[in-house]
């Protein structure tokens, strides 16, 4: 599929997100999700009480924990392939770098809701917040491994702070909860093979329900002050480099690591 980088960057840029459909064939999607499934039992396993009482998600996906050798080859390999890397360099053209990746899932508690965020709010008090959404953002690319109910987005909120009502619900003030709707929400719908890119610093949830499993890639501009965030063991080893087709972007990240 030919993407139009140009017009890609200019949807980001002024709504926060953009979302291609059937970017992936079945037997990439088929792939992937045989891959993240090895991890997403043993994690499982691992996190057996977790996972009954309040998980919605996991990260580190690429990390030696879980998968071994050759998986996780395969998992780099798909993170930084042509179609990724086309998406990546359409919104971030200078030095884009790996942060992390994460596995989204449908909490075990049917009582358990879905929730208004910024990602930035788990780190910042609001002050802070108001600032970091116009500083380099960090980019989210979520490929659904199964049909699902998708996310609800605030276009346009990584450049503007919340108004009266966003604020409220997201925060949880003046008596409203962070699971509301919103008036200014929305619904993107997602399949296996689309392909969503968003600002992790937009207001956004994911919608529970489906068979939701969707891998998140996080990525950033090597000019942002982000990659204390990585974690040494989810970036691949020399060995893994030299069988990666492309590995610039992990190697921006190892360069920033060991210049940082």
């Amino acid at each position: 599929m030919v993407v139009n980088r140009n017009e890609l960057n200019i949807n980001y840029d002024d709504q926060g997100y953009f979302v291609i459909r059937n970017y992936f064939n079945a037997t990439e999607v088929s792939s992937l999700r045989k891959v993240v499934l090895k991890f997403h039992e043993l994690w499982k396993r691992d996190n057996a009480k977790f996972y009954q009482e309040e998980a919605f998600n996991s990260s580190l996906i690429t990390g030696s924990r879980y998968l071994a050798f050759d998986d996780r080859v395969e998992l780099f390999n798909f993170i930084s392939s042509k179609k990724i890397m086309n998406i990546v360099d359409s919104v971030i053209s200078a030095n884009p770098a790996f942060m992390n990746t994460q596995l989204f899932f449908n909490p075990v508690n049917p009582e358990q809701k879905d929730f208004w965020h910024r990602d930035c709010q788990y780190d910042h008090d609001v002050e802070v917040q108001k600032k970091v959404i116009h500083d380099t953002q960090v980019l989210h690319l979520r490929v659904p491994l199964f049909d699902e109910l998708g996310m609800e987005l605030v276009p346009g909120t990584h450049k503007r702070w919340d108004n009266d009502e966003e604020y409220d619900v997201r925060q949880e003030e003046k008596g409203r909860v962070s699971n509301e709707s919103l008036s200014t929400g929305k619904t993107i719908e997602l399949a296996a093979g689309d392909l969503l890119v968003f600002s992790a610093d937009m207001i956004h949830r994911g919608l529970y329900g489906l068979d939701r499993l969707a891998l998140d890639i996080l990525v950033f501009d090597s000019a942002a002050d982000f990659v204390d965030y990585v974690d040494d063991d989810c970036l691949p080893d020399i060995a893994m480099l030299d069988k990666i087709d492309d590995p610039r972007l992990f190697i921006n990240t190892i360069h920033l690591k060991s210049t940082g």
